[in-house]
């Protein structure tokens, strides 16, 4: 087995035909389909199934290919470390787009800081999008406010979090000092898009409590959600260090969930077969600097209540 055979191996995966994989790698299709039979039994294991002339990944399939990204990751840094004269250490990391608008900028900033020699990359996208990115190897590693699904990622917590309600200061709801929560049924909520785990935690602490939730707007960004919520009288539930600056400059009224069931982590997440390098833990250090947030001290709040 070499590292060729693994090259052979994830393209198929990826293309989803022997054919297309020969094509894309420059070589035969016979020789494709002989890499494949090699490893399966190097390994004495089907990695794919062949029905009506499809593939279907074998579930000892995917367990190779979950270390099989990671070793050909590493082997082509490896070569390249070794090979260039000029190198530069790297680190690629991910980012929610809550994240992404509350503290990857600060993070990198101070990252580069202690580490002026290594070159980063970002890519801020949902949870779902952050996920499927370590999973194929094109991140090193993520900070997302949403729960993984994979048990092929670790997940660490590391940042206190928590969402409010917020509304508009000319809402209705500004003037109460508590809101029931089936007053919600009836009010417009502007969300972010499917595969936000801000989404995902409001949806399914409404459905538990039997709230349908009517969504007036949908958007992938923070800006667009708060000027639904300040031009639009939209209702939004978000992340509480997203509108520091509307609620401290009177744009934004907080309606606060007392029951601790919208506190949440920022979590760090990697491939469980991937070798944490002293990049990726001189960012988590950074990262656990942010672990605490105290922006409501001395606001007047709303209260939401069953």
């Amino acid at each position: 087995m070499t590292i060729r055979h693994l090259r052979i191996f994830i393209e198929v995966v990826d293309s989803g035909k022997m054919s297309t994989a020969a094509t894309r790698l420059y070589i035969s299709q016979p020789t494709v389909s002989q890499a494949i039979r090699e490893l399966e039994q190097h390994y004495g294991v089907l990695l794919f199934e062949r029905l009506n002339k499809k593939l279907f990944i074998t579930e000892k399939g995917k367990r190779l290919l979950s270390y099989a990204r990671n070793v050909v990751k590493q082997f082509d840094d490896m070569e390249e470390m070794m090979l260039t004269d000029n190198y530069v250490e790297k680190i690629r990391i991910g980012a929610t787009i809550t994240v992404g608008n509350c503290i990857l900028g600060e993070v990198i900033k101070n990252f580069k800081e202690t580490n002026p020699h290594v070159e980063t990359y970002s890519y801020v996208g949902n949870t779902r999008d952050i996920e499927e990115k370590l999973l194929i190897s094109e991140l090193d590693i993520g900070i997302v406010e949403g729960k993984v699904k994979s048990s092929d990622l670790i997940s660490i917590p590391e940042v206190d979090d928590f969402l409010v309600l917020v509304c508009s200061t000319k809402h209705p709801f500004a003037n109460k000092k508590t809101i029931k929560l089936k007053d919600l049924e009836s009010e417009r909520f502007a969300m972010r898009e499917q595969g936000s785990g801000t989404r995902e935690l409001f949806e399914r602490y409404m459905q538990e409590k039997g709230i349908p939730i009517k969504i007036a707007f949908e958007g992938n960004s923070s800006a667009s959600i708060k000027k639904s919520v300040i031009d639009n009288q939209c209702l939004a539930v978000i992340s509480i260090r997203l509108v520091e600056e509307e609620v401290k400059s009177g744009k934004i009224h907080v309606i606060q969930n007392k029951d601790s069931d919208w506190d949440r982590y920022f979590n760090v997440v990697y491939h469980k077969n991937k070798a944490v390098t002293d990049e990726m833990e001189s960012l988590i250090e950074v990262v656990k600097n942010y672990k605490h947030v105290d922006i409501l001290k001395g606001i007047n709040t709303g209260k939401l209540t069953k």
